[in-house]
């Protein structure tokens, strides 16, 4: 029997709703993962405008959906337990807020749960040319613990779609979840 184990995608406002769709995707379709997903009011903005999906998509792959103002929801306490939350793509100002410990949406409040309970957090930064402050912002959130997954995709697997390009950096956090896939082939394969 598998044990089941809930993962939290956070979805923010930046560029890089195919990114965020590939992971949401990804997670929802693998055996044992139970998905809950934090969506911004920016980032269903985003979403319109980049892809042909409506606002409810990431809601219709999700075990659970929650927005970023319902601060009452079970990934702002650190006693809901879960297995990690990834934020794709990751905004500037979420990032901001998460280096620095704002609690003032869902989104930055659990982020900072799994900051003070030591479990995994991916942050997806979807940003360029990045400032001193974003870099700064960068390593202050990886010296509380949070690993910084840049959405730079790799071509050493020869990607022939935008799709295989998202599929690698899905690839690259669920590793960092230790969340068994077949996205793209491994470096030497």
């Amino acid at each position: 029997m598998t044990q089941t184990r809930r993962i939290v995608l956070a979805v923010t406002g930046a560029s890089g709703m195919p990114y965020a769709l590939t992971l949401a995707r990804a997670l929802a379709a693998t055996p044992g993962v139970e998905l809950h997903c934090i969506v911004s009011n920016a980032a269903r903005t985003v979403l319109e405008v980049e892809t042909d999906e409506g606002p409810d998509a990431f809601a219709g792959l999700a075990t659970r959906s929650y927005g970023q103002d319902d601060l009452a929801a079970p990934p702002a306490s650190g006693s809901w337990q879960h297995a990690g939350m990834v934020v794709c793509p990751c905004s500037m100002a979420s990032l901001a807020a998460v280096a620095r410990g704002l609690g003032t949406n869902l989104i930055h409040r659990a982020a900072d749960v799994c900051l003070k309970e030591r479990r995994p957090l991916v942050l997806v930064p979807r940003e360029t040319p990045l400032s001193r402050i974003h870099l700064e912002n960068m390593l202050a959130a990886h010296a509380a613990g949070a690993h910084i997954v840049p959405a730079c995709p790799g071509f050493y697997h020869k990607p022939k779609t935008i799709q295989d390009l998202c599929g690698h950096l899905a690839a690259r956090v669920l590793d960092l979840l230790a969340i068994p896939h077949d996205l793209c082939p491994r470096w030497g394969e």
